[in-house]
């Protein structure tokens, strides 16, 4: 997959994994498009630096999206390569009496998975119409091994590598080709509350989806995922044990 002269559109692009990849691929002569709920965020991001737009557009709102798609097919018809990178994460417990599991399930299956389908099954056509093109889905090692303090986020992790794994076959016979990157912890405002200051750089994310998509690695795991990856391959039980100390 080239990694030059491509129109980006990458979701949840205003801060964290989105902003590093946003970043890097404008620093490779892409021309990106960062998309968020936040206006100040975006424009913030979109201020430090060059050749990056933005559109204000919440994924999970159905009329949003649609909105979104529109101004895609209008402003920026030669999109080539989706990141679905908007993730949600909540620490929770289901012992304790006011977990709120459901509540927090919906709102993490919503935005992990259930918006990164509509979102790729209205932007596929156009996908499909180029020479070359690419979907990436920002997944997570616990999509492989549950996370205890993140139940529910490690569950809509598992159904976004799920998804992703039929999406590559389905489109295997087009110009679209499908890429999943498993990042292990990383330090953004997405993690603080579970220790995320521990994790790896965003950039250090950023850097491995440039080389995954150079080196068309349609799985691409990140610091420590492959080492955990390696693990769950022979033990599963260690793996777990391991992932949550």
């Amino acid at each position: 997959m080239k990694t030059t002269k491509n129109t980006v559109l990458i979701t949840g692009g205003g801060s964290g994994i989105g902003f590093a990849m946003a970043k890097l691929f404008s620093k490779n002569h892409n021309k990106v498009i960062i998309v968020g709920r936040n206006e100040e965020r975006l424009k913030e991001a979109v201020s430090k630096l060059n050749n990056v737009t933005y559109i204000v557009s919440d994924i999970t709102d159905a009329a949003d999206t649609d909105a979104l798609v529109q101004e895609i097919k209008q402003k920026y018809p030669d999109l080539n390569v989706l990141v679905n990178n908007a993730g949600r994460a909540i620490l929770h417990n289901f012992a304790n009496e006011d977990s709120n599991a459901f509540e927090k399930a919906s709102e993490e299956i919503t935005t992990n998975y259930l918006s990164v389908i509509r979102l790729t099954e209205k932007l596929v056509p156009i996908l499909k119409n180029k020479p070359e093109s690419a979907i990436v889905n920002v997944s997570s090692v616990v999509s492989y091994i549950a996370s205890y303090a993140l139940p529910t986020y490690s569950a809509s992790k598992a159904a976004l590598h799920s998804y992703t794994l039929s999406l590559r076959n389905h489109l295997k016979n087009t110009t679209v080709k499908v890429f999943e990157i498993m990042p292990p912890l990383v330090d953004t405002a997405l993690s603080k509350e579970i220790g995320g200051e521990n994790g790896i750089p965003p950039e250090a994310v950023a850097n491995d989806l440039l080389y995954g998509l150079y080196d068309n690695s349609y799985e691409i795991h990140v610091g420590a995922t492959e080492h955990l990856y390696e693990l769950f391959l022979s033990s599963p039980s260690d793996a777990l044990n391991v992932l949550n100390g």
